[in-house]
């Protein structure tokens, strides 16, 4: 006859694994400052006398007390139309009653709304429930009544399956509620978070171990699983706030949370009472009949009988029983239907997949190794074996982290643009820093990872989607959700509410339910920018699960964030975080405290990142800041920073400020960052704290990183290949940043170009590219076949980066969605062939010491000649002879026929977007123009060096300094009408802007006159 087991359910259920060192099936479990759900225990009589009071109450001030008013006082509603004439009526005892009566009426009202808000959330167990204006002590009365009331409630809703289902279900076309705890945020991720990737070794063992105890049954003829060792669980309703989780049962049931697969295991797919299947891990139903592995222990189990005949026990109704037989049944018909499959998919590697968030049709349900091989194949990431024997050594860390990358990369080239732009108001022959340095060593295995990791276009679909998301909802006059996540799952974003916000708007759609928002990539790529500010800039990257990423927004966690592990490991992480925020490209303007680490970080972002010595500057900084926000939110309007960044002040106020505290602050400082991170969500501050401990008081959720790399929250379901950017890294992509910066004094000469040809008549290439205009080689016959552009981009990318071309890199650039690598070696192939070799037989394309690839000196471009022939003029043969400078500089400037591969064809060549070719080139022909002009205005040639400017200014339109000499050289011919003429032409390029203030004053000391033209031109 069904039993239900005597142990005590929060307890250690026998069988369990306590105690001892961790081991390969005793893992230790992460600490988590979530709460812990409630154990759940039988009813007592005094729980019954409580809910009956709490029902009392609930009627006598729901009913009783607007009766009594209705007979005592009367209805509050006027019998007609109010005249004037009361106002001059005398104030009597009736008067103050009937004024008394009123206000009984209104809290009556207030009280009856805090009643019914706490019972909707109560039955939906989704959010926090909504606050009823000024209704502070009345709605805490209500939830008490309502929680003493449901305390009994939820344990008649066990016993009746209809009851069960209240407050589950949402529209009709939805899936299943989350079973997630809510009673936090972290809860409310639970259900997301739930599916995560199980130990293989481990879970193949325990399936393997139960096989093995089919099979042996089998042989003495019994049943492939005797009903006496089938223990079943029914899934309970929400109690509270709590809802029922396979890793929460698990983890009372088998003393191991991790185990919850085995549990997913023995029920996927089986038809469960309301004709539903399990198909995620994280997506269960109270109701829902679980059948538990043979060890399993606890107070809320069913055991069968051999018979499978269930016999009433004092907790278990007729109808519980009839739904577990029918299961059992059921469960044996499916296991001889599809044992085979089940078998096949139990003993290997196969323990789940991914449902967070839950794939759609198409999605990819391949195992996890599959995966991780069709990703990495995808990416281009290949083994050290597999690449022509060399072991490039490239820091994989940055490789696998295509945001951080792609950011990182991105304000690299800002930095050098800036250096750039910086030099360019030095002189004109001789300064430093035209050539930006080119990096060597770890420098340049930085480099390469970030150029083959990168995935811009993933973070400009990002950005485009969470703005267009914000100008759509602004457009609705409907306010942000609060986000607490992101997935990118095969370019598809989920975001994951705290709790349902409705519909989104197109083209979003509602996701697994209705805390999923989901915008497909196809979507995504319709978007167009939107003048608004970024809605979720504190959205960072913590790691991947299979090929999803989930990205956490730091901003909107309603407490600390704590991260236990070794100090190397947290510093890891903090320093992947540090970067990602501060380089980003999906948010506008933000504050990163770093405390504890990273004072050799802020050189990547010196506007965002500050660093403080020690936890007491923090504490200070903090709870000035957290005054000034609460005031200044205030003093809007707002309820928080998301409502402030739709209105007016967007562009303005309300940019975060994330704290990463690396240092585990003191029991004192810990409890005033609690206090201080309580309010922190709403006023847009975010927490990360490093603890050893794991005990962190206001820690609204705990992660972990472990020695092999994996970011752990068990309570939420994470199991992720965490994104951290180790020490070396760190050095290495700090050390690019350093070398550019435009601040920095450089040492020793000039920058020489990085490779300079023989440009005597002897120098004569075997190979001339021409690059600078219409892309034409000459000296190579053109490549038969749809092959020829490819191999042509190719050889642009070889001769812009003499110093070589990481093999990985040339892959990434050329397909950046990935290939394989005989795909690859077959275009190097096809390249040496193509490139020949020269008559002393060496190849054209060959491979350097440390594998990249590198042309000849036979092989040269119009650009390295241009480059060549401006540092002789210039730094040469040219500073101590005029007439070779003059030749030098023309046949420079004859070389110029228009922008960088003018011709090149749309959707290729996409890796120019990482480099700073596009800003070197007009700086450097400018250069040759005014260094022309000013040898011609010499010898008082103004014609030749108008001419000459003219010339420079068709290649770089936008630079000023050409413009200034070319209104002084015409200013030397002493033609006003040319002048006039030119000043003109330069108000109608500068537009709606206005011209520059220093080209005014310099239209003001050549031609006074000018204003009056500018009236005429406007």
């Amino acid at each position: 006859m069904p039993r239900r087991s005597t142990s005590n359910r929060t307890g250690s259920p026998s069988g369990s694994r306590t105690g001892g060192s961790p081991g390969p099936g005793n893992s230790p479990t992460p600490r988590n400052r979530t709460p812990q759900p409630l154990p759940r225990r039988r009813r007592s009589f005094g729980d019954f006398v409580k809910a009956f009071l709490a029902f009392v109450a609930l009627v006598v001030l729901l009913a009783g007390v607007p009766y009594a008013l209705a007979v005592t006082v009367g209805w509050p509603f006027p019998g007609g139309s109010p005249s004037l004439d009361w106002l001059q009526e005398e104030i009597t005892v009736n008067t103050f009653l009937g004024v008394l009566g009123v206000i009984v009426w209104i809290a009556w009202a207030q009280f009856t709304a805090c009643v019914l808000v706490e019972i909707k959330a109560a039955l939906s167990g989704v959010g926090m429930p909504g606050r009823v204006p000024g209704a502070g002590p009345s709605q805490l009365l209500a939830r008490q009544l309502v929680a003493a009331l449901l305390l009994v409630g939820a344990t008649a809703a066990s016993l009746t399956p209809g009851l069960s289902q209240l407050g589950n279900s949402y529209d009709d076309n939805q899936k299943g509620t989350v079973a997630s705890a809510q009673a936090t945020p972290g809860g409310s991720l639970s259900g997301m978070f739930a599916q995560q990737q199980e130990q293989a070794a481990a879970t193949a063992a325990a399936l393997g171990q139960q096989a093995a105890d089919a099979a042996s049954h089998a042989e003495v003829g019994g049943p492939s699983v005797k009903a006496e060792d089938t223990k079943y669980y029914r899934i309970q309703p929400p109690e509270g706030r709590h809802h029922d989780s396979l890793w929460e049962i698990a983890e009372r049931h088998l003393g191991d949370g991790r185990r919850y697969s085995e549990i997913y295991q023995l029920n996927k797919d089986r038809v469960q009472p309301d004709g539903s299947r399990l198909s995620e891990a994280s997506l269960i139903r109270p109701g829902w009949i679980m059948q538990m592995p043979g060890d399993a222990r606890g107070g809320d189990l069913v055991e069968m009988t051999g018979a499978a005949t269930p016999d009433a026990g004092p907790a278990v109704s007729s109808q519980v029983q009839q739904q577990i037989n029918a299961y059992a049944k059921a469960g044996g018909d499916h296991a001889q239907g599809g044992g085979a499959e089940q078998g096949s998919a139990s003993l290997d590697n196969r323990t789940t997949r991914i449902s967070l968030p839950q794939q759609g049709p198409g999605g990819s349900h391949a195992t996890p190794a599959v995966q991780h091989e069709q990703h990495a194949t995808a990416s281009g990431e290949v083994s050290a074996e597999s690449d022509a024997g060399f072991s490039f050594g490239l820091p994989e860390a940055l490789v696998g982290a295509p945001l951080l990358a792609a950011g990182l990369l991105l304000a690299l080239g800002r930095r050098r643009r800036q250096a750039l732009w910086q030099s360019a108001l030095g002189a004109v022959g001789g300064r430093r820093g035209m050539e930006p340095p080119t990096p060597t060593g770890a420098a340049a295995d930085a480099q390469d990872a970030l150029l083959i990791g990168a995935d811009p276009e993933g973070v400009r679909l990002l950005d485009l989607s969470l703005r267009g998301l914000a100008a759509s909802l602004a457009e609705e006059s409907r306010p942000l959700p609060t986000v607490y996540a992101a997935w990118l799952s095969n370019g598809d974003l989920h975001l994951q509410l705290a709790q349902p916000a409705g519909r989104p708007p197109a083209p979003w759609q509602l996701g697994q339910d209705q805390t999923f928002w989901l915008l497909a990539r196809t979507d995504a790529e319709r978007y167009g920018d939107v003048d608004t500010a970024a809605p979720y800039p504190g959205l960072v990257s913590l790691g991947t699960m299979d090929d999803s990423r989930l990205l956490l927004n730091l901003e909107s966690v309603p407490g600390i964030v704590s991260l236990t592990g070794s100090e190397s490991d947290r510093a890891a992480v903090f320093a992947s975080v540090a970067a990602e925020l501060a380089t980003n490209g999906w948010s506008d303007r933000m504050t990163i405290t770093l405390v504890g680490f990273g004072q050799d970080l802020t050189p990547l972002a010196p506007s965002r990142l500050r660093h403080l010595d020690d936890i007491e500057a923090l504490v200070e900084t903090m709870e000035a800041e957290t005054r000034q926000r609460r005031g200044a939110l205030g003093a809007a309007g707002h309820d928080s920073v998301l409502t402030g960044r739709t209105g007016p002040a967007q562009h303005t106020r309300w940019a975060p400020h994330l704290v990463l505290l690396a240092a585990e602050p003191s029991g004192e400082d810990a409890v005033k960052l609690a206090e201080l991170a309580a309010d922190a969500s709403r006023l847009g501050i975010g927490y990360l704290v490093g603890t050893e401990s794991g005990d962190l008081p206001g820690a609204a959720w705990e992660l972990e990183i472990t020695g092999e790399g994996k970011l752990l929250a068990p309570l939420l379901g994470l199991e992720l290949d965490a994104q951290v950017l180790p020490l070396a890294q760190q050095r290495a992509v700090v050390e690019l940043f350093t070398a550019a910066d435009p601040e920095r004094t450089p040492d020793g000469p000039a920058t020489a170009p990085p490779f300079l040809v023989d440009i005597s008549e002897q120098g004569r290439p075997a190979v001339y590219a021409r690059l600078v205009g219409p892309y034409e080689i000459i000296g190579l016959d053109t490549p038969d076949g749809e092959r020829s552009p490819l191999q042509h981009e190719a050889l642009a990318l070889l001769l812009l980066h003499r110093e070589g071309v990481h093999p990985r890199v040339l892959a990434s650039a050329l397909w950046p969605r990935g290939v394989t690598d005989d795909v690859r070696e077959a275009l190097l192939d096809r390249l040496r062939v193509w490139l020949g070799t020269d008559p002393d037989g060496t190849p054209r394309l060959a491979t350097d010491a440390n594998g990249r690839l590198t042309l000849a000196k036979s092989v040269v471009s119009d650009l390295d000649v241009l480059r060549s022939l401006y540092h002789e003029a210039t730094q040469g043969r040219g500073v101590d002879s005029r007439v070779v400078r003059g030749r030098l500089l023309t046949d420079a400037l004859a070389l110029v026929r228009g922008p960088l591969l003018a011709d090149r064809a749309e959707g290729r060549y996409g890796w120019l977007t990482h480099e700073i070719i596009d800003a070197q080139l007009p700086l450097l022909v400018a250069d040759i123009g005014l260094a022309l002009s000013e040898f011609h205005l010499v010898k008082n040639r103004a014609e030749r060096a108008i001419e000459a400017l003219t010339a420079a200014l068709n290649s770089a339109p936008g630079d000023e300094r050409l413009w200034h000499e070319l209104l002084r050289a015409t200013h030397t011919t002493g033609d006003t009408d040319k002048l006039q003429q030119l000043a003109a032409d330069l108000i109608r390029r500068s537009g709606a802007r206005g011209l520059p203030p220093r080209t005014e004053a310099l239209l003001d000391e050549l031609l006074p006159t000018w204003r009056d033209g500018a009236a005429a031109v406007g």
